[in-house]
């Protein structure tokens, strides 16, 4: 029997640029008992030990920033001006969650009483498999990666196809630290089947997947049948912000176009929908629009570009869909002159920046996830009518509010479903913040104390002295 081949096409040329093979059946049955045998002895090592093998990769990763920036560019398309931030931030991300390592891990202290011992240990859960997307791969799989180690786990990781040396790097920089062997591997599929069998596995005891709802389902419903193992999902998410009439326009501007278009607006975090009071509705879009004069799209290898292609033609059409039905529906595109929008280099999958006015909830660009460089801009006549249509979505992973009066922006986000809420900001997961999806953006969570959660499984210990 053949191997799969999996291909990586590059979204600047849409020509091939990594391939590797697929694991075979046979292979994929030794990947979890590998991992267990890799786990009995892991599990059995210092705290002090695993953190010193942490420390040592996260020195490498940020040491081999410019090599990872420039796989990370021809893999996936973001610009090469931002892809070693990724590395810098992983690494930033990965070292809080060291430092706060000692202190999550310990153990907590029973009720004293003379002649007991009582205290709850956290101890590891076993293997887990770590599924992580493109569009982010070393700030996703940090998230889950640095807490399961830290807390004495085994890892098995299955990268996305599109970013497939993302997980080799990872695996070889922990190797370079002195990590014991098969405590990481990788493998690459394009399988669903052989991800559910892997799911499925007796040995797996948790499973992190971060992507779209859809596959989000499918492996939970893999695992649906297995008491024992915990699923963690970081899925989808269409992220409002809501621009009150006190704010200062030109700012607000220049930060939620940031926060719409960075990455080619590939990011679950993103602004996706945009609710502005009416009385600075027109003042606000003209606001937007010169912001829009001054971003350049093209050659992601151009360290001038700010935005570079989305991931693929399914992509690219899929966005364009978006805007289209919104056009059809009464919309207006009032994107900006922009002589780089026109002529993007001809082979990739480029999107422009597309600003919609006139939107509203009837609109598929108002309610699916887009996952492109879309800012659909929507009038409202009061915080009531823009939380109420905030809150009208199935997902719920960010949102922001934008004003002067900060006390009445906090009040205000109380009443906001999503798992992060900002005022005055977007697009920032903080590292000692939850990361968590409400409704169908996820559950579990990853990222602050509570990133190690998912990581450990509670133990009672009850000492009594021997009666004498």
């Amino acid at each position: 029997m053949s191997l799969e081949t999996i291909t990586t096409i590059s979204p600047i040329t849409n020509k091939p640029v990594v391939t590797r093979s697929g694991v075979s059946d046979a292979d994929l049955q030794t990947i979890p008992e590998k991992a267990t045998r890799a786990f009995d002895s892991f599990r059995r090592t210092g705290l002090s030990e695993r953190q010193a093998i942490v420390k040592k990769a996260l020195k490498l990763l940020n040491e081999r920033q410019d090599e990872l920036a420039k796989e990370i560019t021809e893999q996936m398309g973001r610009p090469i001006a931002y892809t070693p931030k990724e590395i810098t931030t992983a690494v930033a991300r990965g070292e809080y969650l060291l430092k706060i390592s000692t202190d999550t891990l310990r153990d907590t202290e029973g009720e004293a009483e003379k002649g007991f011992k009582r205290y709850i240990r956290k101890v590891p859960v076993g293997p887990v498999l770590i599924m992580f997307p493109w569009n982010y791969p070393y700030l996703t799989l940090v998230n889950s990666i640095v807490p399961a180690l830290l807390a004495g786990n085994s890892v098995i990781l299955k990268p996305s196809p599109q970013t497939p040396t993302s997980a080799e790097q990872i695996h070889r920089v922990f190797n370079d630290a002195g990590l014991p062997a098969d405590v990481i591997q990788v493998f690459h599929s394009g399988s669903l089947t052989q991800i559910e069998t892997l799911v499925r596995s007796p040995q797996i005891q948790l499973v992190c997947f971060t992507g779209s709802v859809a596959n989000g389902v499918a492996v939970q419903g893999s695992a649906s049948d297995r008491v024992a193992v915990r699923v963690g999902l970081e899925l989808g998410g269409k992220d409002p912000a809501y621009v009150r009439s006190d704010v200062d326009i030109k700012w607000a501007a220049e930060e939620i176009v940031d926060g719409a278009i960075f990455n080619s607006g590939q990011s679950c975090c993103s602004v996706e929908r945009v609710y502005v009071d009416e009385k600075i509705y027109d003042e606000f879009v003209s606001a937007v629009q010169d912001v829009l004069k001054g971003y350049k799209l093209g050659d992601p290898f151009d360290p001038k570009t700010h935005i570079g292609p989305v991931v693929s033609k399914r992509s690219a059409e899929a966005i364009q869909s978006h805007i289209k039905d919104a056009l059809e529906k009464g919309a207006k595109d009032s994107t900006p002159e922009n002589e780089s929008f026109k002529s993007p280099p001809p082979d990739g999958n480029y999107v422009a920046p597309t600003l919609l006015t006139g939107v509203n909830h009837d609109m598929a660009v108002m309610t699916e996830e887009t996952f492109g460089p879309v800012i659909p801009v929507m009038k409202v006549k009061n915080d009531a009518e823009a939380i109420k249509l905030m809150n009208d979505s199935q997902f719920g992973l960010t949102a922001s509010i934008w004003t002067k009066d900060v006390e009445k922006g906090h009040e205000l986000v109380d009443d906001v479903e999503a798992g992060t809420v900002f005022v005055n900001r977007c697009d920032y997961p903080s590292p000692d913040l939850a990361w968590v999806g409400w409704k169908d953006s996820g559950k579990g969570q990853t990222l602050s104390k509570f990133g190690f959660d998912q990581f450990v499984k509670l133990k009672s210990y009850h000492i009594k002295d021997y009666p004498k």
